[in-house]
């Protein structure tokens, strides 16, 4: 990995998502059923990691089937 990798972080965009379909994070954690406060996480991209099953579970109920709509990568 070379040093200008290191630069690069992710964007969760879950709260602007849940924002326009008018959709709260309480809401949403029960939709899911993923824990409130990991929603919270998410929507304030203060996660480290998202398990496959939890952004699988938000994909299916947010009808996302490109990434790119839910994670923006910068460089």
């Amino acid at each position: 990995m070379s040093s200008t990798d290191k630069n690069w972080w992710f964007e969760i965009k879950l709260q602007s998502i849940l924002d326009s379909r008018r959709i709260s994070n309480r809401e949403f954690s029960r939709l899911t059923g993923i824990r409130h406060s990991t929603i919270n996480d998410l929507c304030n991209n203060e996660v480290k990691s998202i398990p496959l099953k939890n952004l699988a579970i938000i994909c299916e109920v947010l009808n996302i089937v490109d990434l790119n709509e839910l994670i923006k990568v910068h460089k």
